[in-house]
């Protein structure tokens, strides 16, 4: 949609998927699991694509000198600044990939990909300030860089700072919506009002999460992304009978995904045997319950939904 999509080359999956492997164990919401972007920064054919046979250690430090060694000489050569990260991510070494990472974001500034990477990395790593920055610095360039929205904004959760993340979500979206005045579907606002839906649920705002839920179904009555968020989230409270017209209009909206939309509902949209996908797609949602919870799982299989049907 809003952001130009790039074939990433094969070497940039083979990092990403290394990257996953590194930082297993590091909890990351939203990035990463979220359904709110076009663009996923893992997707499921990348992380698997990963050397099966570890090297001995003695091999991965001499390869690394032998990749310095040409930065020493060539510090812009971006071939031994790619094989250095991938190399000391075999090693396990995380914190040795921030320089080689930042010199590619400074060689790169269009690939959003590799300040995202840098930013989380500087995060598991505990340099908190340096991530906020990067994310910013990506930002600043591409708002319509939802990942790395979601990025900053998982950050300041993480730092028990909600209030820092609902600001910053604000501030986003009023900036996007100036620049679609002038671009009309230059920023997926939807995506956004998404995002500040789930961090007003994490707040417990139950109210201002459903209204934004709300908000996001009546910005594009077409995107089946916000009737699927707020279906999940009165099926995780029991309410099945106000969740099963709401599947059922997902599926109307994306029937091709159809499959996927009914593995998401489960219990719900078995039940649901009076309401066709058609009949429900002309209905209007219904009023969420207060209480409201919303799981990593179930966003990360719907923004794979979401990019496959943009494609």
């Amino acid at each position: 949609m809003s952001q130009t999509k790039r074939k990433r080359s094969p070497w940039l999956y083979l990092l990403l998927g290394l990257m996953v492997v590194s930082l297993v164990g590091f909890t990351i919401f939203p990035v990463g699991i979220s359904f709110l972007s076009n663009n996923n920064l893992v997707e499921p054919a990348a992380a698997t694509n990963i050397p099966g046979e570890a090297q001995p250690q003695d091999e991965l430090e001499l390869q690394a000198k032998g990749y310095q060694l040409v930065l020493n000489r060539e510090p812009e050569n971006q071939t031994a600044l790619r094989g250095l990260i991938e190399i000391r991510l075999q090693q396990g070494n995380i914190e040795a990939t921030i320089e080689p990472l930042t010199s590619l974001v400074n060689l790169n500034p269009d690939i959003t990909d590799y300040g995202i990477l840098l930013a989380q990395t500087q995060q598991q790593v505990g340099k908190y300030e340096e991530a906020i920055a990067t994310y910013r610095q990506v930002l600043d360039g591409h708002l319509d860089s939802i990942l790395a929205l979601q990025g900053l904004v998982n950050l300041f959760l993480d730092r028990e700072l909600p209030n820092k993340a609902i600001a910053t979500l604000k501030d986003s979206i009023k900036t996007a919506r100036e620049v679609n005045l002038a671009k009309p579907g230059a920023i997926d606002i939807v995506g956004m009002d998404l995002l500040l839906a789930q961090v007003y649920a994490f707040s417990e705002d139950y109210d201002r999460a459903i209204s934004t839920y709300d908000n996001a179904i009546a910005l594009d009555e077409g995107d089946f992304r916000p009737v699927v968020s707020k279906a999940l989230i009165l099926q995780k409270q029991g309410d099945l009978e106000a969740a099963k017209p709401l599947f059922a209009k997902a599926v109307a909206l994306a029937p091709e995904y159809q499959k996927q939309i009914e593995a998401m509902a489960g219990e719900a949209i078995a039940l649901e045997t009076e309401i066709t996908p058609t009949e429900a797609a002309k209905e209007t949602p219904q009023t969420a319950p207060e209480e409201l919870t919303q799981s990593n799982s179930e966003t990360e299989n719907l923004e794979a939904v979401k990019e496959d049907k943009d494609r």
